[in-house]
């Protein structure tokens, strides 16, 4: 499926200009999202083998990568959406906590994917705060994980 929306321009080796992580932070998410789009909830839930995660889970996958290592770590006012996605949707950061298990993931049918969108939808609101809103030396920090995120989102 061919993108109608273009990519931005590539990033920076060492990326710290705001506007140009939050017009690419935006383009990959929304990517993610149309790529997904002709997929029916069932497609989404396929996972044709261990090794390969189903769709819906990494679009939750890459969310919480966002959540779990920057919104938690770096934004002060930050309220997670549901506290199981922590376990759900780790992969295999095994010092983040528990997780289950990759072979498994087509076997979850909960949450939904209406429920991994609104989740998307929360933790893209409060990334585009943050990346509008923190400081200088939180920016220093955090910039170089956005744009980790969003390598491996893509």
């Amino acid at each position: 499926m061919t993108s109608l929306v273009s990519e931005p321009a590539i990033l920076d080796a060492h990326p710290r200009d705001r506007s140009q992580i939050l017009d690419h932070f935006n383009w990959v998410r929304g990517e993610t999202e149309r790529l997904a789009l002709p997929l029916s909830p069932e497609d989404q839930v396929v996972q044709s083998m261990a090794d390969a995660s189903p769709t819906k889970w990494h679009r939750a996958h890459v969310t919480w990568f966002f959540e779990t290592m920057i919104l938690r770590a770096f934004a002060r006012n930050y309220v997670p959406l549901d506290e199981h996605y922590r376990f759900l949707f780790n992969s295999y950061y095994e010092t983040v906590g528990a997780r289950h298990p990759r072979p498994e993931r087509g076997l979850l049918t909960r949450p939904s994917t209406e429920a991994v969108k609104a989740y998307r939808d929360h933790i893209d609101v409060a990334m585009r705060d943050l990346i509008t809103c923190a400081d200088a030396m939180t920016w220093d920090e955090i910039a170089p994980l956005i744009v980790l995120g969003l390598h491996h989102e893509q």
